[in-house]
């Protein structure tokens, strides 16, 4: 095989799922496509998270000697504490009416979240390019923040470009000035999944934070 070909292949393999035994679960951050007699399945792993999901189906009703797998999603470093959402909203809010940006990083050593703010390029009140800060060992991007301004909250067509190759959740804050709208999504690769609302230790956190 070419070398370049084999690189690419080891670093994204495929495995096909037996039928009398369960496929082991990555335990490293990477992912991989599941060929499973239901479709062809993406997991992908990271420290504070596991995701299985299908990504095709078959055209014809061919006999797939293979297992079949279902979709999951194991959150591994439990809930994000209120108090980092809340203070993303105080960053936003020092912003308007520019948009701003923030992490909230996940250290798999110390099992904590830390949020970092994300130093601006360049932002106006409908754009935001920022200096990707270095992480401490062992922390991963878990939730990528950035605001609206006095805006709505949504997904717009450049977050989906840019957002296309990451692991994380995505939560959009709009209408800043005052109690802020919400949008929350996981991506996955490619794979975008919308949240209806958000956790409501966020909203509570929020909610405090308006009334204060």
């Amino acid at each position: 095989m070419n070398a370049l070909d084999a690189v690419l292949q080891k670093s994204f393999p495929s495995v096909m799922v037996p039928r009398n035994e369960a496929v082991p679960p990555l335990t490293v951050a990477g992912e991989r496509l599941l060929i499973a007699s239901n479709g062809i399945w993406l997991e992908v792993f990271r420290p504070w998270i596991r995701v299985v999901r299908c990504i095709a189906r078959y055209d014809v009703r061919t006999a797939i000697p293979y297992g079949e797998v279902a979709e999951s999603t194991e959150l591994l470093c439990g809930a994000v504490p209120g108090e980092h959402v809340a203070a993303f909203y105080q960053i936003a809010r020092a912003a308007l009416p520019n948009e701003a940006g923030a992490w909230i990083v996940w250290n798999n050593h110390t099992r904590e979240f830390r949020i970092v703010a994300l130093p601006s390029l360049s932002h106006g009140p409908g754009h935001l390019v920022y200096e990707r800060p270095i992480l401490r060992d062992g922390e991963s991007v878990m939730l990528d923040c950035h605001s609206h301004g006095s805006g709505a909250s949504f997904f717009s067509r450049t977050d989906n470009d840019d957002d296309r190759h990451d692991v994380k959740l995505a939560l959009v804050l709009g209408h800043c000035d005052r109690a802020p709208s919400v949008a929350l999504r996981l991506c996955a690769k490619g794979i975008f999944e919308k949240h209806d609302g958000i956790p409501g230790t966020w909203q509570a956190a929020l909610d405090a934070e308006v009334t204060a």
